[in-house]
């Protein structure tokens, strides 16, 4: 391996998920990790298009190491976690301390974060060392202030994004990390480990944190330990907000951030949760991070007066370095000199920030970013299948999911089960629409495009 190399991490939560990346940061190499929900077309584009020289395959995966390996002929070393020829363990259990990291400086990439956008095809957006030095400080200054050996973190989600990040502030204080046994959310086990670990502080989406709210284990496991819950990821319903609060106390810690300035946007702290709406700022995200700017811009570039929507902006040295290999995507989403979330909001007189929508399609489902157009892309290759729209509705448990809205090819017919079938393998299951739709047509503007927000009010009236 060479300094700058990237090493593509496939695998779920382990030991050795934290020791690639610390392995791979003291060769002066850029960590790939993915979600290891995706399927293997989908993990084989990252292979390809991050320039991976290093493969590091969960031996669970093997479909997805061998298409990987067929896809991206950059790769020179493939290593496996559990079974295979050339293994982690062994590596591990053969190799001698590095004394002396390699030399890199505050902007060499440290992590390719990769995120969707409205294209559908993900982008890798590049985390420095320097970023992510600032990261950490800023998580001990405003979601876990006094963590130290003395506390302990409960990991409840993918190590490979948000869950990866907030791993490192408890590694820098010397405070051990939990995993759970298994890669499915067991709330049984998890306030279990709680109380055998007297855990201080976990990161959490809201549909996780409802989870685990709404759990009668909550009731069974002293969680008393708990000083930090930490939400993101998507809005948390106010019913919901409130049950947690009276079942965990004045712990609750939201933040509203995106992968490309690794969350570092608004906070939400503990003080300022209450049953009281009155004593809370009900719907907010929080106010601006320590060291970050915020801001809501107009189209053209304008700051725009308290209580006026538009898309919320941000700057600092939490914000990445751009999209690795497409120079077009980062300077759109840094016009005028600020990174542009592609949400849409406004800020208040006390500067409190308030989303109230979405700039493009992109709707969060159980904390996971979904674009529709990657699932109409898949659907349109359906023979059945004419016309395709998806759009994040409204749902109890997930926040939103995807109803797909089809218009089939005349003369044919599909079902609900032939198009999941039709998915199954080329998608990650998250991303499966939850519902089905089929019209004659699909209302269109009068540049013959479909418009979005008429399929949603014409869903919501049916």
């Amino acid at each position: 391996m060479k300094h700058g190399d990237k090493v593509l991490l496939h695998a779920r939560n382990s030991n050795a998920v934290l020791e690639t990346m610390f392995a791979t940061w003291m060769l002066g190499g850029v960590w790939v990790p993915t979600n290891f929900r995706l399927t293997p077309p989908e993990v084989s584009y990252l292979a390809v298009s991050s320039g991976a020289a290093v493969h590091i395959f969960d031996s669970a995966f093997p479909e997805h190491a061998a298409m990987a390996r067929s896809e991206n002929a950059g790769c020179r070393l493939e290593i496996s976690i559990g079974d295979g020829d050339l293994t982690w363990d062994t590596m591990a259990a053969e190799s001698h301390p590095a004394l002396r990291p390699a030399d890199v400086d505050r902007d060499h990439p440290a992590w390719f974060f990769y995120t969707s956008g409205t294209t559908g095809r993900p982008k890798a957006g590049v985390l420095t060392h320097g970023q992510l030095e600032y990261v950490i400080c800023n998580h001990l200054c405003d979601l876990m202030p006094g963590t130290t050996e003395h506390d302990a973190s409960l990991v409840v989600a993918p190590l490979s994004h948000g869950a990866g990040i907030h791993a490192l502030p408890q590694i820098a204080r010397g405070a051990p990390t939990i995993l759970l046994s298994g890669e499915r959310l067991d709330c049984e086990e998890a306030w279990r480990l709680v109380e055998q670990h007297r855990v201080t502080n976990m990161f959490t989406v809201p549909t996780i944190l409802t989870m685990l709210a709404r759990h009668d284990a909550v009731d069974r496991y002293d969680h008393s330990s708990l000083r930090y819950v930490i939400y993101a990821g998507a809005p948390m319903y106010r019913a919901d907000q409130v049950h947690a609060l009276r079942k965990l106390g004045s712990v609750l810690v939201q933040y509203f951030g995106m992968g490309e300035v690794t969350g570092n946007i608004t906070i939400l702290p503990a003080a300022l949760h209450s049953l009281d709406d009155a004593e809370m700022p009900v719907g907010s995200c929080g106010f601006p991070r320590t060291g970050m700017d915020v801001t809501i811009l107009s189209p053209d570039g304008a700051h725009l007066a308290p209580g006026t929507t538009g898309e919320i902006c941000v700057r600092g040295p939490g914000v990445f370095a751009g999209y690795h290999d497409n120079p077009e995507a980062t300077a759109k989403a840094t016009t005028f000199g600020w990174f542009h979330t592609g949400d849409l909001g406004h800020m208040d007189e006390k500067g409190f920030v308030y989303i109230t929508g979405r700039e493009s399609d992109m709707y969060i489902s159980g904390g996971s970013n979904v674009y529709p157009r990657e699932i109409e892309e898949v659907l349109l290759t359906h023979p059945a299948v004419a016309e395709a729209c998806v759009v994040g509705m409204p749902h109890e448990k997930w926040g939103e999911s995807g109803v797909a809205v089809l218009v089939l090819e005349p003369g044919l017919s599909v079902d609900e089960a032939a198009l999941i079938a039709h998915l199954d393998g080329k998608l990650a299951k998250y991303k499966w629409p939850a519902g089905f739709a089929f019209w004659p047509e699909l209302p269109k503007s009068g540049y013959g495009k479909v418009t979005k927000r008429d399929v949603k009010r014409l869903l919501e009236a049916s």
